[in-house]
């Protein structure tokens, strides 16, 4: 009979297997059976948000129907876009000067930037307003902007630094013997070989911004406030299953972007 070709562990080994098995199937139901759980119940009729009495979209309906949550939306999806704006073009340009030039406190800047990365938030917020109110900037939407572009832009340029490692500079070498102007070279050949890393750059910087609580509770004011600002507002009074359909809706269209943008990088590598 022929010997089969399968490997042959011991049995300890494969216990530890096991073992590791499972403990992976206990961290992934501690990780997202609360998630279920809130999809599930976003849609139970109940007010009180307990105990499951029937099935309703009544939740959804009063989400797109509550002109606080909808205008606190707006606002965010405004700041992140300006954000991430304003983080990618920082970000890349940031992180190109550091890496084509050689500056004598350059080991220095780039340390001093990669600070708003693991600066606790509360010492970010409060600085900010202290800041803010030094300058006389009234807080509002430019607060914001700025606040968020400060903590967002270093994970672009950290995004961009890593690609730009492994970039051939002979690239830009060739396109300026074929005539380009640095300022070309740089947009028409470099870009393009960054556009991986200034995506997911971006897609950071957009994701922080629409997440963050902390420091915009410091740096907004009562015109402007975010969609966690409210959202947090809200969950401080008690159980609302509005949040639940709200944060279901999160929830999915993070998901489906998700699967937006690995369709879209699969189609870049054909």
């Amino acid at each position: 009979m022929a010997s089969s070709n399968r490997p042959r562990f011991p049995s300890g080994l494969k216990l530890l297997n096991t073992a590791f098995g499972g403990w992976t199937a206990l961290v992934f139901i501690f990780l997202y059976l609360p998630i279920a759980l809130l999809v599930v119940y976003s849609f139970n009729s109940s007010r009180l948000n307990i105990l499951w009495e029937g099935f309703t979209f009544r939740w959804y309906q009063d989400v797109w129907g509550h002109t606080r949550l909808m205008a606190a939306l707006k606002n965010s999806l405004i700041i992140a876009a300006v954000t991430t704006v304003s983080s990618v073009v920082l970000g890349t340009v940031g992180a190109w000067l550091l890496h084509r030039y050689r500056y004598r406190f350059s080991r220095a800047l780039q340390t001093l930037v990669a600070m708003p990365m693991i600066m606790p938030e509360i010492v970010m917020g409060v600085s900010f307003m202290i800041f803010f109110t030094t300058v006389s900037l009234q807080l509002g939407f430019t607060t914001v902007i700025i606040a968020h572009t400060t903590f967002s832009f270093p994970f672009v340029l950290v995004a961009v630094q890593a690609r730009l490692q492994g970039l051939d500079p002979a690239l830009e070498e060739a396109a300026l013997d074929l005539g380009a102007t640095p300022l070309k070279a740089f947009w028409l050949v470099i870009v393009p070989c960054l556009r991986p890393a200034i995506i997911s750059g971006g897609l950071m910087a957009f994701t922080l911004s629409m997440d963050e609580l902390i420091i915009t509770v410091f740096t907004t004011s009562a015109v402007a406030p975010t969609l966690p600002v409210v959202v947090f507002g809200m969950a401080k009074v008690g159980l609302n299953p509005m949040l639940n359909a709200l944060s279901t809706v999160f929830i999915l269209s993070t998901i489906a972007f998700v699967l937006f943008t690995e369709h879209l990088r699969k189609l870049s590598q054909r």
